[in-house]
């Protein structure tokens, strides 16, 4: 690896002149090997635990259709009771977002240890509960552990990946939300359809929540707290090779990363437009994201399906919508164009919802759930992406994720309440507040992509004016990314 010049540290993201820029050099074939390893072995354990944490959430609704609320077993609530189940959830998701940050100030391996073992005991104990309090009990504190891990994995990803790689990495394992959803209607159907012992919907919890128990001691053991300490790199040029890469990403090697944060920076995030805008845009999308998949199996068993064949059709919207979370982030990577396919797919999901609203049709509504899935869920998978790709430093990245995570989540209180029994089958009103939504969030993007196009525009002026240069073609050495110069906001 190169030597490292040292600098003065810059100003302003955007517009900051080259006096602070640095030089690393790393060997690209080494590289390539380097972050083949860290998705092989780092991305699959995120996924797991991912799609464990929203098979626990969002179980609950498959859980309603095998008998929760009513019938032998059952906790015997109202719908209202209902209601409040799925709002509460939210309400320590919303303030405990602030831990996104704890990423940085704990051991990832550890932090994770305990979030995990958390709410999958919160899960599992849903099943013993025999009244609404004890379920309430139960869902407030697996909010409160998933609030300290699902939310600032984007962040977490970060710390291993450049900018132009995060986006699809942010993809792949938030396409595990709706690959969740599918594997929950398919395990919901064949737990349902069975005759166990134990009622089925204590079975359905059991089965989902012990699962997450086990993969805590998982990541305790296997998930690194950097790449320097991964064990899966090797000693010499592959270690090296991710120092340098933490460094052309924020000035500093990934081990210093964990332990801290500057909050003159964390001030800065807060009052920059770009992390409020997106926080709107993720408010907006998840209005629908936290409402779909607790309610499908109920709007399709209000189209005339059993109780048995709506779990098992909720399955494939969410697969077209796990390949389209992939397939977008791929793209929007390589085109850096995310705001465009954030655009694109608002518009498509905002579409599935007015069908919805609209229409009596059982195989245009079912069409229409296609579209839906498919424009919700991709939807976030972009905008997470997009706060790391346009904030400087590890503590603007964490303190983006936060605000974005408490603004955003606040979307579901309103989700969770769009559907009340008394105004099914068609749920017209629910579904007219989602449509709008998505219009809505497709117009925030635009609005975003505009202003970052401008303040690239400025910083294309200024960097105009100064003889300097962002890389040197002989030496193949490559400036820093992180608040200085030849900083670019990703459209």
């Amino acid at each position: 690896m190169a030597d490292v010049e040292k600098k003065d540290e810059p100003t302003h993201v955007e517009s900051a002149p080259p006096q602070g820029y640095r030089y690393v050099q790393v060997d690209q074939a080494v590289e390539k090997r380097v972050v083949r390893k860290l998705d092989w072995n780092l991305m699959p354990l995120v996924v797991a635990l991912y799609l464990l944490s929203f098979l626990d959430r969002s179980n609950i609704g498959n859980a309603q259709t095998a008998g929760l609320s009513s019938g032998k077993g059952s906790i015997h609530e109202t719908d209202a009771q209902y209601q409040w189940l799925l709002t509460l959830f939210y309400i320590p998701y919303i303030l405990f977002e602030w831990m996104a940050l704890m990423w940085k100030v704990v051991p990832p391996h550890l932090w994770a240890f305990v979030t995990v073992l958390t709410w999958g005991v919160a899960a599992s104990l849903q099943a013993t509960a025999f009244n609404w309090q004890g379920m309430m009990a139960c869902r407030f504190f697996m909010a409160m552990a998933e609030a300290g891990y699902g939310p600032g994995l984007p962040y977490l990803l970060s710390f291993f990946y450049m900018r132009s790689e995060i986006g699809f990495r942010c993809g792949i394992f938030l396409s595990a939300a709706p690959f969740a959803t599918c594997f929950a209607g398919a395990l919901a159907y064949g737990i349902t359809s069975g005759h166990s012992a134990l009622t089925n919907w204590k079975l359905l919890f059991l089965v989902e929540g012990l699962p997450s128990i086990v993969m805590a001691f998982v990541a305790f053991w296997f998930l690194p707290d950097s790449p320097e300490k991964a064990r899966f790199l090797n000693e010499g040029e592959e270690k090296e090779v991710a120092r340098a890469r933490a460094i052309r990403q924020v000035g500093q090697e990934g081990g210093a990363r964990v332990g801290g944060i500057s909050f003159k920076e964390v001030g800065a995030a807060l009052l920059d437009i770009k992390n409020w805008l997106t926080a709107l845009m993720y408010f907006s999308c998840n209005v629908s994201f936290s409402s779909l998949p607790v309610f499908l199996p109920t709007i399709l068993t209000g189209m005339g399906f059993t109780s048995i064949h709506a779990q098992g059709l909720t399955a494939p919207p969410y697969f077209l919508s796990f390949l389209v979370c992939i397939a977008s982030t791929y793209i929007a990577d390589r085109t850096r164009q995310r705001g465009l396919m954030i655009i694109t797919l608002s518009l498509i999901g905002g579409i599935g919802y007015v069908i919805l609203a609209t229409c009596k049709g059982v195989g245009v509504r079912y069409f229409a759930i296609f579209l839906a899935a498919a424009g919700v869920f991709p939807s976030i998978s972009n905008i997470l992406p997009w706060v790391l790709n346009n904030q400087g430093t590890d503590t603007k990245r964490g303190t983006g994720m936060a605000l974005l995570q408490m603004v955003g989540q606040c979307g579901p209180i309103l989700g969770t309440r769009l559907y009340p029994a008394k105004e099914g089958k068609f749920y017209i009103k629910g579904m007219a507040v989602c449509a709008a939504f998505m219009f809505f969030n497709a117009l925030l993007a635009l609005i975003l992509r505009t202003y970052l196009a401008w303040q690239n525009k400025i910083a294309d002026e200024r960097e105009a004016e100064v003889a300097a240069a962002v890389q040197d073609e002989k030496t193949g050495n490559v400036a820093v990314e992180n608040e200085g110069f030849g900083f670019r906001n990703i459209l």
